[in-house]
């Protein structure tokens, strides 16, 4: 374990996760060198910087801890998957022969079984259970265990990235001309545009991914559902897994641990 955490802390994401680091500390720091937040220091006002700087400092430790949990690595070969996944023999019955050899599907790359909306990641070299997609952000897997983190540190830092843009555009001074203006403000006029796009992408991150638990599929499936051998024999409005919004969203934020995405699969389709 500690050979793991040593290399997601110090491998190739390694950069990303400094430069990111780096940037919010830089910004927040510019944000407090013009005169909302430090007007508000001098007057004794420090409720709205602490919770700032608390907000910003959340959603850092979120990053890290999204970007260095294990996604659901598969890690080892099961030797009776059909026992680990607890099909009966009546389930068994009902299982498609063309279904029953995509439930014991075994990695080319990994060489190890792929349970049903795994897929193996080039860049992390590992098969990921309920994979979503990798994330060059924060230089890891989006899947199974560290789906949820995820969304919730893109929550965060949208909440983040609003309350900064807020602070930059009430920190702008008045000068007569334009030239002395942009002279005056040209460093909070970069980061304003900075947090404006940032908000932008971060927002269509967010409402993405929410749109898409809310059908209990994910990025890959989407995307890449002509080319999934459990997906595509369905139709273009059918999916599987979709229990209905609330139970999507419920299962999705409040219920912890395997789901054991075949027998979803084949209780759903056997009707």
């Amino acid at each position: 374990y500690a050979r793991t955490m040593f290399k997601n802390v110090f491998g190739s994401g390694f950069l990303v996760r400094t430069s990111h680091v780096i940037l919010t500390w830089v910004i927040t720091l510019i944000l407090f060198l013009h005169d909302t937040l430090r007007k508000q220091e001098e007057t004794g006002q420090l409720i709205q910087p602490v919770l700032f700087v608390l907000l910003v400092l959340l959603s850092v430790l979120l990053y890290f801890a999204v970007s260095l949990m294990d996604p659901g690595f598969i890690l080892s070969d099961d030797t009776d998957l059909q026992f680990m996944l607890g099909v009966t023999e009546e389930q068994q019955d009902m299982i498609p022969p063309t279904t029953k050899s995509l439930r014991q599907r075994r990695c080319g790359r990994c060489l190890l079984q792929q349970p049903m909306r795994s897929k193996h990641c080039q860049t992390c070299q590992h098969c990921v259970r309920r994979y979503d997609h990798h994330c060059p952000w924060i230089e890891n897997c989006v899947g199974e265990r560290n789906h949820r983190w995820f969304v919730l540190y893109l929550a965060f830092q949208l909440l983040v990235l609003l309350w900064g843009l807020h602070i930059a555009r009430t920190g702008f001074s008045y000068a007569p001309v334009w030239q002395l203006w942009l002279r005056t403000n040209g460093v909070l006029l970069v980061v304003t545009v900075l947090l404006a796009l940032l908000s932008l992408i971060v927002l269509l991150l967010l409402g993405s991914h929410l749109y898409l638990v809310s059908l209990n599929t994910t990025t890959w499936e989407f995307m890449s559902r002509h080319r999934i051998s459990y997906l595509k024999h369905c139709g273009a409005d059918e999916n599987p897994f979709d229990r209905g919004t609330f139970h999507n969203l419920w299962g999705f934020f409040c219920v912890w641990g395997t789901v054991v995405w075949e027998q979803v699969y084949f209780r759903e389709g056997s009707d």
